[in-house]
């Protein structure tokens, strides 16, 4: 409990460095003029205008001369704080400003398509929670490419959704129905999932009949009514409303218009223009005419801004942070969390218009925050992670970045302990484990966020400790075979630019031999490192002796190694690269067999857990030798030999469950019949797929969705210690023996070779194919998780100037930047 809120404490410091980091303030008037060009070079700093936006456009000219201002702003962040990654700025407008620049590359049909206004930190940062509706119109004369346009707005409605909001689409003509049946009278959480399900309906739309927009809206008002705390809004999407609604809105929603209504009129035609319009300037929304797939983008935008008016209004300047996401701006593998905050117009004559100029943030790389929970604090098999208010894994040893997400016994923010029974797979899918752990807990202060770490009962109780002294640990650390674990932090290198390039060894031995004393550095780790350098000491003599002794070296033996819990690695190589079998093993592209942030290595997490004394023999990840495949469904088996007889003799079967799996589908497959495809060894020892992949026999391109899959994995049965039994093929017959071999975990199988089976594969047990949740989807779907909602809600202002509902401009925006100051966070210049 004290390490967790330890960890937590460090993490919200951190954390806050970077919420300063965009409350900053500047002020600056003048026009500008600049190249015909998307992107602007500022030396390290870079503007980026997308391609569907002018470049040339007033607004934007005086926006990048106005904002330019920020350049000397984010230098200092970065001089403050040299962790910072990525600093930008959004405007309204479409222009993004970035530091430090980078160079912008088109895609092959020389689009810039990256709008900073579809980022999920600048929408979160635009406007408090909201619960939407998205009425459709599909109805006769919404044919052709009316209706194209209608599905693009509501594709780009949803990509202005996030896990904070709450949405669903009803489509009308004649009658009323739900896009999603599952769905029915009901919000659900605008997550990836849900937002992807409804564009895959959305594309099967198809028109009829009449169009009645009064009983769809009657439905809209009847959900919203069982909604939320925030902002509600309905997107009416239509190409004209001809009957009497004005009965509805008297009905459900004036006089207090607690939901907004924005109306989109589709098509050239302008007949129904003012009953459209009159529609959301009557609910305090707005009104815009989409004639064209490429007005959908800009006009969407608009409800933003309306939206975060009572925000603007008010001053409130509320520090949000995103769910994790991958960096994509550079093409980088690293997953990200962004702070931003809104940046508003304060003049005076445009304040009842709340203008929205944009929004300021930076990234944050999850990986440097979760070095604030080093492995040596937790244990071999303990680990920690992050979960947002949503209920979802922001950080996580074994988080697959397509899917995002992963289950969790997390209870909202509260402090607490959690014990509970677990079986789990380590090792990523490879071996079964079977762990009794405590889980820890706790919120991070002034964040979405909350901490948690897991402690498997036996390991990370007590930490061994041994004091030597600085001279001799550092004779013992210099040794040439001799590494530390470059991911974990002994010194911290990141803060001062000086230091960046250092290796963690080095940066060590620089605190240690006086050349850095004001480093940062961790001084039970050093100790603990110190410690293990001088007692692992003499295994470097010994291995050197058997190497110049080769009658007592045994031949095939490649390298010899050894590692300790402050991750310290020695090791010696007895042959050179030319000659090595696993030629990966060890380095830094071998993950899995080195100290990482993540995890121990695996051959040391197994050793960890196998009896004293006995030996253990592993395989690692890249050699298959000795493997055999295993295909269900089909009439197919390739067949590796005749070990498949000894996998239910000498092993008992288990389940592990997958919930991070993506599943191919096709809707237009000519058959319905599926073959699952598994990767074992010789003998069931290991599980070696991530998760089965399902093959479809397919006519036309599959379709990967998220599902829950379940798979069979095989432990070892200690109590057989031989056994044998007899395989027939056809009209002969051979015996096999399978015996363990004592003090290890290796086991010998020997098969009588007098007959050939390998053509023959019916005496083989088949196990049963990956379970897919269909049959549970929509349940799975409806049901809600446990989240906590963001504390602050802006969905009112009795200011607010509701005359200002579509059509043209009430102000210019390009004379608001000529006269105002940019102001970013709560001080006013």
């Amino acid at each position: 409990e004290e390490l967790v809120k330890k960890f937590a404490e460090e993490m919200e410091e951190m954390l806050g460095r970077k919420m300063k980091s965009v409350k900053v303030k500047l002020c600056k008037e003048s026009t500008f003029q600049v190249n015909n060009n998307t992107a602007f070079s500022y030396v390290s700093f870079n503007i980026q205008v997308p391609t569907n936006v002018y470049n040339q456009d007033p607004d934007i000219l005086n926006g990048v001369y106005m904002s330019e201002a920020l350049n000397d702003i984010f230098v200092d962040n970065f001089q403050k704080d040299p962790t910072l990654t990525w600093q930008f700025f959004g405007s309204s407008t479409g222009f993004f400003r970035l530091y430090p620049g980078i160079q912008w590359t088109p895609d092959e049909n020389g689009v810039v398509t990256f709008d900073c206004r579809n980022r999920n930190w600048y929408i979160q940062a635009a406007t408090s929670p909201k619960d939407v509706i998205i009425v459709v119109d599909v109805s006769g004369s919404m044919k052709g490419l009316r209706l194209t346009i209608a599905k693009h707005t509501i594709n780009t409605i949803l990509d202005t959704l996030g896990e904070n909001d709450f949405v669903n689409i009803i489509a009308y003509s004649d009658y009323v129905r739900y896009v999603e049946p599952c769905f029915k009278g009901i919000l659900v959480q605008a997550d990836l999932d849900n937002r992807e399900h409804f564009k895959l309906l959305i594309d099967e739309l198809h028109v009829k009949g009449e169009g009645k927009v009064k009983n769809a809206m009657k439905e809209s008002f009847k959900i919203l009514n069982e909604g939320s705390l925030c902002n509600q809004a309905i997107m009416l999407i239509t190409d004209g409303a001809m009957e009497d609604f004005q009965d509805v809105f008297q009905e459900f929603n004036w006089p207090d218009r607690r939901v907004r209504v924005f109306t989109y009129l589709i098509g050239r035609e302008m007949t129904f223009a003012e009953n459209v319009k009159w529609i959301a300037c009557n609910n305090k929304g707005y009104y815009t005419h989409v004639s064209t797939l490429a007005d959908v983008q800009e006009n969407v935008m608009e409800y933003l801004h309306v939206l975060s008016r009572p925000m603007v209004i008010n001053h409130d300047h509320d520090i949000i942070w995103t769910e994790a996401y991958m960096d994509s701006v550079a093409q980088s593998l690293l997953m990200m969390t962004s702070v931003a905050m809104p940046v508003f117009s304060k003049k005076e004559e445009t304040l009842s218009h709340g203008i929205l100029l944009g929004v300021v943030g930076t990234d944050v790389a999850l990986r440097e925050l979760m070095r604030l929970a080093p492995r040596y604090k937790l244990g071999i098999q303990g680990y920690a992670f992050l979960i947002t208010n949503n209920g979802y894994i922001l950080s996580h040893p074994d988080l697959r970045p397509l899917t995002l997400k992963k289950k969790t016994a997390m209870v909202k923010g509260e402090t607490g302990t959690l014990s509970l029974d677990v079986r789990t797979s380590v090792d990523k899918g490879r071996r079964v484990l079977f762990l009794r752990n405590d889980y820890f807990y706790t919120d991070i202060k002034e964040t979405p966020f909350s901490l948690g770490i897991v402690l498997s009962r036996g390991y990370g109780e007590y930490i061994f400790t041994g004091n030597v002294s600085v001279e001799d640990g550092l004779h013992d650390l210099l040794t040439p075979d001799l590494t530390i674990a470059n991911e974990w932090t002994y010194c911290e290198t990141d803060i001062d630019p000086a230091h960046r390039k250092l290796t963690q060894l080095e940066a060590v031995k620089k605190y240690l031999t006086g050349k850095e004393p004001d480093l940062d550095c961790d001084s039970q780790l050093l100790q603990q490192t110190l410690f293990d350098a001088v007692v692992s000491a003499p295994m470097e003599a010994y291995w050197t002796a058997l190497m110049l002794n080769t009658s007592g070296m045994e031949d095939g033996i490649e390298t010899a190694f050894l590692g300790t819990r402050s991750g310290l690695l020695r090791f010696q190589r007895y042959a050179g690269i030319e000659k090595r079998s696993g030629r990966s093993f060890l380095t830094s592209t071998d993950m899995e067999n080195i100290f990482t942030l993540d995890h121990f290595p695996v051959w040391y997490r197994r050793a960890a857990e196998y009896p004293a004394g006995q030996f253990l023999y592993y395989m690692p990840r890249q050699d298959t030798r000795g493997q055999f495949w295993v295909l269900y469904g089909s009439e197919e088996v390739e067949s590796s030999k005749n070990g498949f007889m000894c996998v239910f003799l000498c092993f008992l079967r288990v389940s592990l469950f997958d919930y991070q799996a993506m599943c191919k589908t096709n809707t237009h497959s000519v058959s319905s019949a599926r073959t699952f495809l598994l990767k074992f060894n010789i003998c069931g020892f290991w599980h070696t797929e991530h998760f089965a992949e399902a093959y479809v026999h397919k006519k036309k391109v599959d379709i990967l969705q998220p599902c829950d899959t379940e798979y069979p994995s095989f432990i070892y049965e200690p109590s057989v210690k031989e056994t044998n039994s007899i395989i027939k093929c056809g009209r002969c017959q051979k015996m096999f023996v399978v015996q363990q071999i004592p003090e290890s975990n290796l086991l010998m199988l020997v098969v009588q070779a007098d007959c050939d089976c390998s053509s023959r594969y019916w005496f083989f047990v088949p196990l049963d194919p990956v379970q897919h949740n269909a049959s549970v989807k929509c349940d799975r779907m409806r049901s809600q998780k446990i989240r906590r909602r963001p504390e602050s809600c802006h969905s009112y202002h009795p200011q607010e100037n509701a005359d200002d509902c579509g059509g043209a401009s009430v102000i210019s925006l390009s004379y608001v930047l000529l006269l105002l100051c940019l102001s970013i966070a709560g001080s006013i210049s």
